[in-house]
């Protein structure tokens, strides 16, 4: 329970070093985003060998809005997604991250949408149940979509949650995701950001910095994980890349690599030790 996971830092090293490096950090796992190549599964390889857990694989989100379309489009990123799950099951990880959708501008889907959409994550969940795979879908923009999804597709044997902090206070308008779906929610992807800079949301204060940098208030996020008696992971997903005219990752840049992960693991054992009260 409350294991110290992190995912694959954009902007680090190769994949092999920063894994490595986890390992002597004191990271017990780690998760990365699969790309349909071959590389997936030498990387899956390099945490099984380095003795570290494959705690999860984030499914591809940047073609997400095709999940909601009808003809190809639609079934070939639904057959996309299905083989990311069968990837994740012949590692041994049972558990794949997805979006509901991808776009500042798609808020809600519109009826002949939804119909189409629903058909084609039934088909991907329904494959994640006999993988063996639960597929925890993660709040990001489009809070609709996932609310649509979440609703329709409750008490599904393969669907869970997924609370990213930071996305819930620049993408969802500060709205309590964990309270809302806390009967669903079974992993973390926890980083901290400055809230929303305008009255519309923009990818760029999206900025996954890590935990006690940013707005976010860690006493609320806690006490609402307790009130949802989490028991999952403490997963970290945070970047090095600045997004486009902002900063905020410089101090992170100046440090060796091994210093922002361990600096990253302080901060994940000082949330484990908020939520267990020591």
């Amino acid at each position: 329970m409350y294991r110290k996971i992190i995912g694959l830092v954009a902007g680090g090293p190769a994949p092999a070093e920063q894994i490595r490096v986890f390992k002597e950090t004191g990271w017990d796992g780690v998760f990365f985003l699969w790309s349909g190549t071959d590389a997936d599964h030498a990387l899956a390889a390099s945490v099984r060998n380095t003795g570290l857990c494959l705690q999860s694989v984030h499914a591809p989100y940047n073609r997400a809005d095709r999940l909601w379309a009808a003809g190809d489009e639609g079934a070939e990123e639904t057959a996309r997604q299905i083989r990311c799950i069968r990837d994740a099951a012949s590692w041994g990880c049972g558990l794949v991250v997805m979006h509901a959708i991808i776009g500042m501008e798609r808020v809600s889907p519109a009826s002949s949408e939804k119909e189409q959409g629903l058909r084609n994550f039934e088909s991907i969940l329904d494959a994640a149940q006999r993988a063996g795979v639960i597929v925890a879908m993660e709040n990001t923009e489009g809070e609709q979509y996932l609310d649509t999804l979440l609703t329709h597709f409750r008490g599904h044997p393969a669907l869970r949650f997924c609370i990213d902090t930071g996305h819930e206070m620049c993408y969802d308008y500060g709205h309590d995701l964990i309270g809302k779906y806390a009967d669903l929610l079974y992993c973390t992807h926890l980083n901290d950001n400055l809230g929303m800079s305008g009255e519309k949301i923009t990818w760029l204060d999206d900025l996954h910095l890590l935990p006690f940098d940013g707005a976010a208030d860690w006493e609320k996020v806690i006490s609402r994980l307790k009130a949802a008696d989490y028991r999952g992971d403490f997963t970290l997903e945070v970047k090095l890349e600045d997004r486009e005219g902002r900063h905020e990752h410089d101090a992170y840049r100046a440090m060796p690599f091994a210093a922002y992960t361990a600096l990253a693991l302080e901060r994940a054992v000082r949330l484990k030790r908020m939520m267990c009260g020591s």
